[in-house]
């Protein structure tokens, strides 16, 4: 436990520049607080002593504003960053020297029993509201980006943005990954579509009513479709 907690106290001086005494970081850093109750509560816990760990995880939720159950497993050198919001589930593993954001979620889908939480491994960056849910393993040195939603197992080493979580970079190298499905992405091409039908309509009603020329507005809808194409690419749909 004093190892730990030891090396929870050294990475705070090396991965945030504004931690500048120690007295500072032991009074004012929430996320030193919220894994020092941790490790009593999970030493409690697993020593099959009742309420008390709660307890102390309820406390450290009032104080902290971070939620750690005490049946998490955490690693060592652990850094929650500001922290507000952080949840941890039951059955959650965090790996050694992980980085945890403000807003994030290691919880379950409420469809799983026994090991229903994911598995982070060592070296992993977890961002701001980032949400990672069920049974998943995320692999070492993994940075997942601010909001991301996770519902999948991950490699190591990638970069996974969006929502859901798409791999984005895979060993520094940018991948194309279209094995997730992508709602937002799929609405947007159905308008798009749908929009472009309608119009090739129209067009068709006014060049046979002689209203408007019909290359006119074939013109037309090949520079508006250019527009919107240009603008899907450039949002990665």
């Amino acid at each position: 436990m004093l190892n730990n907690l030891s090396a929870d106290f050294k990475i705070i001086f090396e991965r945030d520049p504004a931690a500048r005494h120690w007295l500072e970081v032991l009074v004012c850093y929430p996320g030193i607080q919220a894994l020092f109750g941790h490790q009593v509560a999970h030493w409690l816990y697993c020593h099959q002593i009742p309420f008390i760990p709660r307890g102390i995880s309820y406390l450290v939720r009032f104080v902290t504003g971070i939620e750690i159950h005490p049946g998490a497993k955490i690693g060592k050198g652990v850094f929650i960053d500001h922290g507000m919001g952080v949840v941890i589930g039951e059955t959650a593993v965090v790996g050694d020297y992980s980085t945890i954001y403000q807003g994030v979620t290691l919880g379950g889908t409420g469809k799983e029993q026994g090991k229903r939480h994911p598995t982070v491994g060592q070296n992993v960056v977890l961002g701001a509201g980032a949400k990672v849910l069920g049974n998943i393993s995320i692999g070492d040195r993994v940075r997942l980006g601010a909001g991301s939603v996770v519902l999948r197992n991950i490699p190591s080493d990638c970069t996974v943005v969006g929502v859901p979580g798409r791999i984005v970079r895979r060993e520094g190298k940018l991948v194309n990954d279209d094995s997730l499905p992508d709602p937002e992405a799929e609405v947007i091409r159905a308008l798009f579509d749908k929009i472009q039908a309608l119009e090739a309509e129209v067009n068709r009603l006014k060049a046979s009513r002689g209203v408007v020329p019909a290359v006119n507005t074939h013109r037309l809808k090949q520079k508006d479709n250019l527009l919107i194409e240009n603008f899907l690419d450039g949002a990665g749909i």
